[in-house]
């Protein structure tokens, strides 16, 4: 008989995020979830040996990402830098029994047909729930970004193991620090030129 699931709840009112981890899970249950979810953005499904989390992201959650993945992309445009955008696409593998939707992601360079992302973006509002840079190791990720309390952390694959990096050796000569000052800048537009003219050397003039 299968073990029956055992839910926790991880929750930070302030932030608003909601998960929810349930443990138990077979790889049946997860795809099951993904099913049932179909194509709404949430709740975002996590899966990493038995465990299974729900999470239902905050405003503050997907307002960060969102402008994360724009100043990203403004800089790539801005440097001539290749990337294609691919969201929160969900990667699986069944044998590592591993699947994750990233906040954002992206394949640098020019791959018509990726099998997987080369960098991630994950947005940390609320502690807790799954190890997610132990679930995009097996996945094979090159590169995975982490943004939590206005702070970004990189972690580089190294042959079976993530290491922990200063700056981007996918995104070459990205000043993350400089890019983190527009994270809250709003409106997103305004954010966007004020970044694409410090990247040009034009100061930020409407920041």
């Amino acid at each position: 008989m299968a073990e029956p699931l055992v839910a926790e709840r991880v929750a930070d009112q302030d932030a608003r995020d909601s998960l929810i981890v349930l443990q138990g899970a077979s790889w049946a249950d997860y795809q099951r979830i993904l099913e049932l979810r179909g194509e709404h953005a949430s709740p975002r499904i996590a899966f990493l040996e038995g465990a299974l989390q729900l999470a239902s992201p905050s405003r503050r959650h997907d307002f960060v990402k969102s402008m994360l993945g724009r100043l990203v992309e403004a800089w790539c445009m801005e440097h001539e830098t290749d990337v294609t955008p691919y969201g929160s696409w969900t990667l699986e593998n069944k044998e590592a029994e591993r699947g994750v939707e990233p906040d954002e992601c992206y394949v640098v360079g020019d791959d018509p047909d990726p099998t997987q992302p080369d960098l991630a973006i994950e947005v940390v509002i609320t502690s807790g729930g799954v190890d997610k840079l132990e679930i995009y190791r097996k996945l094979g990720v090159r590169e995975v970004w982490f943004w939590e309390a206005g702070q970004l952390s990189l972690h580089a694959l190294r042959g079976e193991a993530y290491e922990s990096i200063a700056a981007s050796e996918l995104l070459e000569g990205i000043d993350l620090a400089q890019l983190l000052r527009f994270v809250d800048v709003q409106p997103m537009t305004r954010a966007v030129r004020a970044y694409r003219a410090e990247l040009q050397g034009g100061g930020a003039k409407d920041h």
